[in-house]
């Protein structure tokens, strides 16, 4: 009843004020039946600014009176719901219709915007998920999105190194403990941070299972921890574990997951993990995740941790000559062993 279900939907709503000039007020503007009367948004940067053909006005009641508006959309991202909210409220009390969205005001969180609606003698409705789709042709679906987390940005300012790995159990969760255990026991306030609820064990600093939550919110779950640490525990040294794989082959499902780790993390270098003849996973390899890895996003593997429980007789020397990386074994101290691979990292991102 409250959702838009076609373009028509759209015409019949036009002409909009648009509360947003980002992307998801470009976007909306360009909707088949949107017809745009302006544009609002709170950012003073963009204020008296031209965006899409329209002047970027300040104040929603000056705007509903200079244009022909009929409805108010609001195109806000998550972590902005108290503005829409205000901006609802105010759109409804001046008569017009409101557009809204699942990311910037949830209809169902908010029944008494509907009942306000309803009382000015104006319609309010939403751009939705449409999970009931998901749940159509999959059988089952969440109850509502799960796509919660503002979406920041935060630079971290002490060397991040992230644990990545060729396919699932190859020895990332144990890399990434081993390395930080190493830099703490030579003085450094290194943060160990494992991405999975098995992260338990000492001495890792903090963890959460990152595929619990929505691929959308997982950079910004990263990055969060990471400024948390910085501002709470002064590191000088941050080791992130990945997980999964970019590249691996037999279960698609966690490649995203992986990517949006990597991309939160914005590491400053990457130890790459791989495990030689690997019982129940399906790796292509060493050089197809390290090229997809530095493709995607600008970093560096400077070195790699072999997991020889399945191929004890792998020559560690042959892959370091192969990939010109120091490559040690996780489990032992076979060609320098994780101290090693340690060094290589402070080697590399300096005093």
């Amino acid at each position: 009843m409250y959702s838009i279900t076609s373009s028509e939907d759209f015409r019949e709503l036009s002409p909009f004020i648009i509360i947003g000039a980002g992307g998801g007020g470009e976007k909306f503007s360009n909707f088949t039946g949107v017809e745009t009367a302006g544009f609002l948004d709170d950012n003073e940067k963009k204020q008296g600014k031209e965006f899409c053909g329209h002047i970027v006005g300040s104040d929603l009641k000056k705007l509903i009176e200079e244009t022909n508006s009929k409805s108010v959309a609001i195109m806000l991202p998550i972590g902005a719901e108290g503005a829409a909210l205000k901006y609802a409220v105010q759109a409804i009390d001046l008569g017009q219709n409101v557009l809204t969205s699942f990311r910037s005001l949830p209809l169902e969180e908010n029944p008494s915007l509907i009942k306000f609606a309803n009382q000015k003698g104006v319609q309010i409705k939403e751009i939705s998920s449409r999970l009931d789709n998901v749940k159509k042709v999959m059988g089952t679906a969440p109850d509502k999105v799960t796509e919660v987390l503002p979406k920041i940005t935060y630079y971290h300012k002490k060397p991040v190194i992230f644990v990545g790995g060729t396919s699932q159990e190859c020895g990332k969760r144990t890399t990434t403990r081993k390395l930080g255990k190493a830099a703490k026991e030579l003085g450094l306030n290194a943060i160990i941070f494992s991405t999975d609820e098995m992260g338990l064990d000492e001495p890792t600093d903090i963890n959460f299972r990152a595929g619990s939550l929505s691929v959308m919110d997982v950079p910004a779950a990263i990055m969060g921890t990471v400024k948390y640490m910085e501002e709470n525990k002064n590191p000088d040294i941050i080791f992130i574990e990945g997980q999964s794989s970019l590249t691996e082959t037999g279960n698609p499902h966690p490649k995203g997951l992986s990517a949006a780790i990597l991309f939160g993390a914005m590491p400053d270098a990457v130890i790459l993990c791989h495990r030689p003849n690997h019982p129940f996973r399906e790796p292509i390899g060493i050089s197809e995740e390290l090229k997809a890895i530095e493709a995607v996003e600008p970093t560096k593997v400077i070195g790699l941790s072999i997991n020889r429980r399945n191929a004890p007789d792998v020559s560690l020397e042959e892959i370091e000559e192969k990939f010109n990386l120091p490559t040690v074994d996780l489990h032992t101290d076979s060609n320098g062993g994780l101290k090693r691979l340690l060094q290589t990292v402070l080697d590399y991102v300096g005093e």
